[in-house]
C-alpha cells in the first residue's frame, strides 16, 4: 500500500506542469554564491546547427550523444541514465523516420538536431561553472546527479522533465509549428509518441541491467511512464503555441516564466519522491552494480536492433 501511494504521488507530481508558478524548495539551493536552481533564466535562443534538415542531422546527434554517453557511462556518473535514454530515443527516432512514419523528414530532422543543442548547451554551461546561464530545471537535474542524491529513476525523470517541459516548447516555436501552406505540423510531433511506445520496455531493461536494478524497481508500469511522457509532450506543444502567439515582449516573458517555473516545480516534486534516504538507502549499491555491469550489452533488442554497449 505504501508503494502504491508513492507511485501515485510520483505520477501526480510529475504531471503537475501546467500553470504552476513556483520555485524549488530551499533544499535545492546550491551552497555556492552563484545563482541557485530557483533562479529563472530567461530563454536564450540556441543557434541551429542543421537548419536544412538533412539526414546527417540525426547521424550527427547520435554520434555526439554516443560520445557523451560513453564517457559518463564508463565513469558510472549519475548523469548516465538520462544520456543513455536520450541516445536510444534518438536511435529509435532515426529508425522510425526510415520506416516512413513522418510526413516531413526535413522538419523533424531539424527539430531533433536543435533539441539536442539545448541539452548540450545546458550541460556544457553547467560543467564549465557558468551556472547563471543554465536553466533552473537543468540545474536541479544536473546538480542532483552530481551529488548522487537520487535513484536512477529520479535522475532519468529530472533530465527528461527538463528537456521536455522546459526545452521542447522553445525548440518547437523556433522551428515553426505550421507548414508553408499554413497546416499544422502537430501530426508529425505526435508520431514521435509511437516511437516512444516501442522504446520504453527495452530501455527500462537496459537501465536495470547495466546501471541501477533497485532504482528503477518502482512498480510503475511502462504504459504509465509512456502516458506521462506523452502528456509532457502535449503540454510542450501547447506552450510552443503560447510562445508563438505572444504579441509583445511582455506577453512572451509571462509565458517563459510559466514554462521555467513549472519545470522547476516538477523537478522539485520528482526529487523529493526519488531521493535516497540515508542511512537507509544510498548510492552505494548502484555504484557497485554499475562498476560490474556498465559494459554489458543491452539485454533486450530495440526496434532498431541490439546496439553495442558503447
Amino acid at each position: 500500500m505504501r508503494r502504491l501511494i508513492g507511485i501515485r504521488a510520483l505520477v501526480a507530481a510529475a504531471s503537475a506542469t501546467v500553470g504552476v508558478v513556483a520555485v524549488a524548495p530551499p533544499g535545492y539551493a546550491d551552497p555556492s554564491p552563484t545563482p541557485s536552481s530557483a533562479s529563472v533564466v530567461r530563454a536564450v535562443e540556441v543557434p541551429e546547427t542543421c537548419p536544412e534538415g538533412g539526414a546527417e542531422c540525426v547521424d550527427g546527434t547520435i554520434s555526439e550523444l554516443g560520445e557523451r554517453f560513453a564517457g559518463l557511462g564508463r565513469a558510472c556518473a549519475h548523469h548516465t541514465t538520462f544520456t543513455l535514454a536520450y541516445l536510444r530515443t534518438t536511435q529509435g527516432f532515426k529508425w522510425g523516420r526510415d520506416q516512413g512514419i513522418f510526413t516531413d523528414n526535413r522538419w523533424v530532422n531539424r527539430e531533433g538536431a536543435l533539441f539536442a543543442e539545448y541539452y548540450y548547451r545546458a550541460y556544457d554551461d553547467w560543467a564549465a561553472g557558468r551556472r547563471s546561464a543554465v536553466p533552473a530545471a537543468w540545474l536541479a537535474a544536473l546538480d542532483a546527479a552530481r551529488d548522487r542524491r537520487l535513484t536512477g529513476a529520479g535522475d532519468l525523470m529530472l533530465g527528461m522533465s527538463a528537456h521536455i517541459n522546459r526545452d521542447l516548447p522553445y525548440v518547437l516555436a523556433q522551428v515553426g509549428l505550421t507548414r508553408p501552406d499554413g497546416t499544422s505540423r502537430k501530426p508529425d510531433h505526435d508520431r514521435v509518441n509511437q516511437i516512444l511506445a516501442e522504446l520504453v520496455d527495452p530501455l527500462l531493461a537496459e537501465l536495470i541491467a547495466r546501471y541501477d536494478p533497485d532504482g528503477f524497481d518502482v512498480g510503475i508500469p511502462p504504459e504509465v511512464v509512456l502516458g506521462l511522457l506523452v502528456s509532457w509532450r502535449e503540454q510542450a506543444w501547447r506552450n510552443a503555441v503560447r510562445l508563438t502567439n505572444a504579441r509583445n515582449p511582455f506577453t512572451r516573458a509571462i509565458v517563459e516564466f510559466d514554462i521555467e517555473s513549472s519545470a522547476v516545480a516538477t523537478a522539485a516534486g520528482l526529487a523529493t519522491l526519488t531521493s535516497y534516504l540515508p542511512p537507509l538507502t544510498g548510492p552505494g549499491p548502484r555504484a557497485a552494480h554499475c562498476a560490474a555491469h556498465h559494459a554489458d550489452p543491452p539485454p533486450v533488442a530495440y526496434p532498431f536492433g541490439v546496439p553495442p554497449a558503447y
